[in-house]
């Protein structure tokens, strides 16, 4: 059985360069692009992209749908089908339009990769995710220990997630000269720090709490002055491993380097919250919380601007859509109160209707002058 065309690969080189440089992908997106594609090449072992067909579309769904997932043993999401199947049908229609493909492959036939209109809707639906107020978070904060290095190190560094939702992509690659500790702000600078769609901008610290905020202050100093880190150097530095006595590997304080990726980080929150018996909630779930708190604090839709930018959105929008969901129980809450009869003395309309009383009577006691 092949394993691999040398022709596809070329082409699929080419593919995955025009989405990165072109279309801005990361390199995550890039990761499941190419997953995705394959999948398709297995599935008709390994053929000529300029053999594609409908049939081969359909049948790919259908082979697709009896899939298990690996790490629960049941069958694919409906999620994950629309995801797959909607790689192929991209990378398909631009190859359609390639030299050598535009007059092998019909480009009507990608259509064929489509979910029917019920999975879709499946697919697309939004599921509640479970998020963790500000007490859950400064509560697993105060269970943390804070014997060694490693450990004051961890604390500051779910503190800091909560103090400036900063993504956890980008908090693998900070180092100390981004955060100004004056204007109680983090300059995420594209060209060092692995912000979303490259994108620089700066950010400042949301207002949790004089505590959290204390504890990240306190670490950067400790870094500075204790350990004699400098500005280059990574605000959370990754561990030093070392072969212990016992001939096991064991931690011994800090590389002067930056982690690689995020996955020390995700490990370091389940920790956390397990150890305060508390679910996990991964790093990204505070941007949430924080999408959520703006709601609640916000006064004006320019104050709620202001909070939106702070998160790296360019518009509100994507700030209520991506974190504005109203929680179940607050919604209940919200039908509930709307059930209720209306005070009368509490009447927005009423309170209108007595301020334009009292200004009138203002005017016309001022004509009687």
């Amino acid at each position: 059985m092949m394993k691999h065309n040398p022709e596809n690969e070329r082409v699929k080189r080419s593919y995955l360069i025009f989405m990165k440089q072109a279309k801005r992908q990361d390199e995550s997106s890039l990761d499941s692009v190419a997953m995705a594609i394959s999948r398709f090449e297995y599935y008709t072992n390994y053929k000529n992209f300029k053999a594609f067909h409908f049939q081969q579309a359909i049948g790919f769904k259908e082979y697709l749908a009896k899939q298990d997932n690996k790490q629960t043993g049941n069958k694919l999401s409906k999620a994950t089908l629309h995801s797959i199947t909607r790689h192929l049908k991209i990378f398909f229609q631009w190859l359609a339009m390639q030299s050598g493909y535009k007059s092998r492959i019909n480009y009507t036939d990608t259509e064929y990769f489509n979910l029917s209109e019920k999975d879709t809707r499946i697919a697309m639906a939004r599921h509640e995710k479970p998020v963790p107020t500000v007490e859950q978070i400064k509560h697993t904060i105060e269970c943390m220990p804070l014997t060694t290095n490693i450990e004051r190190r961890n604390r500051a560094l779910m503190a800091f997630t909560l103090l400036t939702g900063v993504r956890d992509s980008a908090i693998a690659s900070l180092k100390i000269k981004h955060i100004d500790l004056i204007s109680h702000s983090v300059f995420q600078d594209a060209r060092e720090v692995k912000t979303k769609f490259s994108k620089t901008f700066t950010s400042y610290f949301f207002p949790v709490g004089e505590d959290v905020k204390e504890i990240v202050i306190e670490w950067i100093n400790y870094l500075k002055s204790e350990l004699l880190f400098g500005n280059d150097d990574p605000l959370f530095p990754k561990t030093n491993v070392i072969q212990g006595r016992s001939k096991t590997f064991e931690p011994s304080g800090f590389k002067k380097e930056n982690w690689k990726t995020a996955a020390p980080i995700r490990k370091i929150f389940k920790q956390a919250f397990t150890a305060a018996d508390l679910p996990y909630f991964n790093p990204h779930s505070f941007r949430k919380t924080l999408g959520k708190m703006g709601q609640k604090l916000c006064r004006s839709p320019e104050e709620f601007k202001a909070w939106s930018q702070n998160l790296g959105h360019e518009g509100v929008l994507t700030t209520l859509y991506s974190y504005g969901d109203v929680q179940l129980d607050r919604q209940a809450e919200i039908i509930k109160h709307l059930n209720s009869p209306i005070d009368k003395d509490e009447s927005n309309v009423n309170k209108v209707a007595e301020a334009l009383f009292k200004k009138m009577s203002a005017l016309n006691a001022g004509q009687n002058l």
